[in-house]
């Protein structure tokens, strides 16, 4: 598709608030340009369905999101906050009720027939990220920052450090409040009027107005809808999407009164959904669960309906846009180069193995572009986004060059650390999307360009510390597969061990633990409650999952840790209670010296109280440490443990209670 087309596709879907066809859109996008035409519907359809752009209501026909959410009610709670203080934050409340395009602070909201007018509200940044979290945790300082530009400024003064105070807007509901005798509680039920521009009328619901077996029924539904979109989506490119999902797999009952509010179901009412590390993102999972990780480099960036040099990229692996491949050109020529192969090993970086014929189309590709955009192109009007375009470039083939070089087998995937091509894929993904941004003529505005390298340095800096983490996987990893060259016969034969690492699910707790193959399930179930100083109070066991979690086996206790391995199975699940599970990942084996013990290698966080309910509970505990008040700070040191020191895991102690154990 040519990006005129892509246009008119978008907006086809903004607007169309009936059920269409696959003939109705793509006679709206020829008509608005007729170009390479051919594959058009199979192109238009690909887009559709590949990127979840509309919902298929059959094999024939699709609805799109405004057709969907457009006049729907949905469930807004007032703060206590709030209602103190006679205000409403918008922030991630009307998702996906409204356009993803338009900024909270952009939408209009109506009170019996008279738009609600905006004040605004001055405060410290973190008390107001809770209002914008469904977003994504990470996102929420990025709104606040686009509420207004002195915001944005603040934050690009120092992009390592929150400012101060930030102003936000917010709707001015101090009459609203008083004549509407509200009180904690009571809901606002919101109709949307437009869901492009996201205008929204409100209406009051007394907070005993729904009998609790009708919010129940919504409860069900909601639950329900999240675990089909996660089982039948996975994490998806962003929780809007997740959410979206979840209200048209939850049903019509979801997308009908008694409700309750987003932030109700999600952080109040559900232990079954919550937010979960997702690389360097966050999404939606199960609770307690883990997100698969991936086996290589996503590709998110690139579109289905791949051109030419696009698709001929993505199969030796280099996942990237045309508008991508176009600013790399760019910045070759705002580094006044002759030479093309300093620009071909950055978009293909050398690890990728290239055959001449390879190497000569894509050559011929860039030299034809750089002759066309020779035709408009000046250095002296790219002084501004040149150097940001030669970071972004930088960064990118670093990704792409480190990601190869992980898929070619020199190392255990296993040992790398958790999501490591998940956490590539989306800076890559980033670092693509600046490029896009960055491959134009129009230079945009300066404060827009500050904003661009602030975020630039960031990925860099996380990108770093993912690279570090990695080279010293890699350097643990080869130290322990050493064989160790013995001269007697004894010790030719000696036993072989394992490394075990344990990850409490929905945590960023870990421990690494070397065990002769010859120990049993039953013993690894004492080292973990060990490592994570837990009683041995709940009922366990060790199971065997299929994909999406079907298919449990259970595995009993008495097996050998290598007779586990001898069939091939390289992870498990531990359970433990109703509220815990854990992975157990069987890492390559080696031979062990002579003054071997089994011990702790590594590990990560203070592990959580084995009573306090599970991972969610944990979290918002541990959440309250960081910003609570005094009092909530020592009632959660209370739940915790006086001596609970967040992220603190003390692997000399944990030794000598293994070795302790050993010896009993």
């Amino acid at each position: 598709m040519t990006p005129n087309q892509e246009d008119a596709l978008y907006n086809f879907m903004e607007n169309v608030t009936e059920p269409f066809t696959l003939e109705d859109v793509t006679e709206f996008v020829r008509m608005m340009d007729s170009t390479r035409a051919g594959n058009l519907p199979m192109e238009i359809a690909a887009i559709i369905d590949s990127q979840n752009a509309a919902f298929r209501l059959d094999n024939r026909q699709w609805i799109s999101r405004r057709g969907c959410f457009e006049s729907i009610p949905f469930v807004i709670s007032p703060t206590k906050l709030e209602l103190l203080n006679g205000i409403l934050i918008p922030g991630h409340r009307c998702i996906p009720f409204a356009n993803p395009l338009a900024l909270p602070h952009e939408y209009k909201f109506f009170w019996q027939g008279k738009e609600v007018p905006w004040t605004t509200t001055e405060g410290p940044p973190a008390e107001f990220y809770p209002y914008y979290s469904i977003f994504g945790e990470e996102y929420a300082p990025q709104y606040v920052a686009r509420d207004n530009p002195d915001n944005e400024s603040a934050f690009n003064y120092d992009p390592y450090e929150d400012p101060p105070e930030v102003s936000i807007h917010t709707l001015d509901m101090r009459n609203i409040f008083r004549e509407a005798a509200f009180v904690p509680g009571d809901r606002f039920v919101v109709r949307t009027r437009d869901w492009k521009e996201g205008h929204f009328d409100l209406e009051k619901a007394d907070k005993n107005a729904w009998p609790q077996s009708e919010l129940f029924s919504w409860f069900e539904a909601a639950e329900g809808g999240f675990e089909d979109s996660f089982a039948l989506l996975g994490p998806g490119a962003s929780t809007e999407e997740q959410i979206a999902y979840a209200y048209w797999y939850g049903g019509k009952r979801m997308r009908e009164l008694p409700a309750y509010s987003l932030e109700e179901f999600i952080f109040e009412k559900s232990d079954r959904i919550e937010m979960v590390n997702y690389g360097i993102e966050s999404r939606f999972w199960f609770a307690g669960k883990d997100i698969p990780d991936s086996k290589g480099l996503l590709g998110i960036a690139v579109p289905p309906d791949r051109t030419f040099i696009e698709a001929f990229l993505c199969n030796i692996g280099v996942p990237i846009s045309e508008y991508v491949i176009l600013s790399y050109i760019r910045d070759m020529m705002y580094r006044n180069e002759k030479d093309i192969n300093p620009v071909l090993d950055r978009i293909v970086p050398p690890s990728i193995h290239l055959e001449e014929e390879e190497c000569d189309a894509i050559a011929d590709y860039i030299l034809e572009t750089v002759d066309e955009l020779r035709k408009s192109y000046t250095v002296f009007l790219d002084k501004g986004m040149g150097p940001i375009r030669q970071r972004a470039g930088e960064l990118h083939t670093a990704v792409v060059d480190l990601a190869v070089r992980l898929q070619k087998g020199e190392i255990d995937t296993s040992w790398l650390p958790k999501h490591t091509f998940i956490m590539l894929s989306q800076i890559q993904g980033h670092a693509a999307s600046l490029m896009e941004d960055l491959d134009s003529d129009h230079e945009p505005p300066e404060s827009e360009l500050e904003a661009m390298d602030n975020s630039l340095d960031s990925m860099v800096d996380t990108f770093n510390d993912i690279k570090e983490t990695i080279d010293d996987a890699m350097n643990h990893y080869r130290r322990k597969n050493l064989t160790l060259v013995r001269s007697d016969q004894d010790n030719a034969s000696a036993e072989s061990w394992r490394t075990v690492q344990i990850s409490i699910s929905g945590t960023d707790v870990w421990r690494r633990i070397i065990i002769p193959g010859a120990r049993l399930l039953k013993d690894l179930h004492y080292l973990i409650q060990i490592c994570l100083e837990w009683k041995d109070s709940y009922r366990y066991r060790f199971f065997t999952e299929g994909p999406g979690g079907m298919d449990r086996n259970n595995l009993d206790e008495k097996m050998k840790i290598r007779e586990i391995c001898d069939k091939g199975i390289s992870e498990l699940q531990y359970e433990y209670g109703t509220k815990w599970n854990i992975k157990v990942m069987l890492l390559s084996p080696y031979q062990p010296g002579k003054e071997e013990t089994i011990r702790c290698v590594a590990g990560e966080g203070a592990a959580p109280p084995e009573i306090i309910g599970g991972p969610l509970r944990f979290r918002k505990i541990t959440t309250i440490l960081d910003g609570g008040s005094d009092m909530e700070k020592q009632a959660a040191l209370h739940e915790l443990g006086s001596d609970f020191v967040p992220g603190l895991f003390d692997m000399e102690k944990c030794n000598r209670d293994i070795a302790s154990w050993v010896d009993s």
